[in-house]
């Protein structure tokens, strides 16, 4: 697999990655530190061509970080579904400029796709599914075009559908590298200090989990993290970590 990727510069073919390479990965790089972890992927080229996709939430910053301190030229992909909040594109920009890494990408939603789906900007009111699936995981698929593998900054503590996330799994036929999946929020909190990382402005006023603004709500003491997200429906997720070029919806 690793000669597979280090010739991905000069073969126009994306390599197959498969189940059994994604258990090989987790079973070498079991109980290994989370840095040491990424210095040798990145040394030795296991993710091929690669990006690492961020929310720019309230737990973004150390994902980044270690990701900066291996290889700051790594892409970073934003996807902005024109419903965010302005402190968290003001965060984007700090955090990155912070960080040194200049390799960004936004993307946003097909405007032809939003002008006949969702000409009022209201379908997150009335169909949250379908405006996740308009705003934010169609444009992180066209994102993933070319893409062999892709870094995301789950953790599975977050929620109950997030429990027992592998370092590497495999999505849509690319490897997917989770390196924050087994940490806990102690963890998070004593890099944060360590690094002496920016917070984003909202998490301040009860903001735990940050996505769109009309669908993000303050947390209230007691609640999962993400109960702030979609409050009131039964939904947990914006539907960008599954199997999701199969299953976009026709919407």
């Amino acid at each position: 697999m690793a000669d597979a990727a280090r010739k991905l510069d000069t073969i126009d073919v994306r390599p197959a990655f498969t189940q059994e390479d994604a258990d090989a990965l987790n079973a070498r790089f079991a109980g290994i530190e989370t840095l040491e972890m990424l210095r040798a992927v990145f040394k030795e080229n296991l993710l091929g061509k690669t990006a690492v996709v961020s929310s720019f939430g309230t737990e973004s910053a150390v994902l980044l970080d270690l990701i900066a301190r291996v290889d700051p030229d790594v892409p970073v992909v934003f996807v902005d579904t024109l419903k965010m909040f302005p402190e968290t594109d003001r965060y984007r920009t700090q955090l990155l400029d912070r960080l040194g890494m200049t390799n960004r990408e936004v993307v946003t939603p097909d405007a032809a796709v939003i002008e006949a789906k969702d000409a009022t900007g209201l379908r997150w009111s009335y169909d949250p599914d379908g405006c996740c699936a308009i705003r934010k995981v169609e444009p992180l698929a066209r994102a993933k075009q070319g893409l062999d593998s892709w870094i995301s900054g789950r953790k599975a503590f977050q929620s109950q559908t997030r429990a027992n996330i592998p370092r590497f799994e495999i999505e849509d036929g690319r490897l997917k590298m989770n390196p924050l999946g087994d940490w806990v929020k102690a963890d998070l909190e004593a890099y944060f200090a360590e690094r002496d990382l920016p917070r984003h402005p909202l998490e301040a006023e009860g903001y735990l989990s940050i996505g769109c603004q009309p669908c993000t709500s303050v947390v209230k003491p007691g609640e999962d993290p993400r109960a702030g997200r979609w409050r009131g429906w039964d939904k947990t997720e914006c539907g960008i970590h599954t199997d999701n070029v199969s299953e976009l919806p026709s919407f």
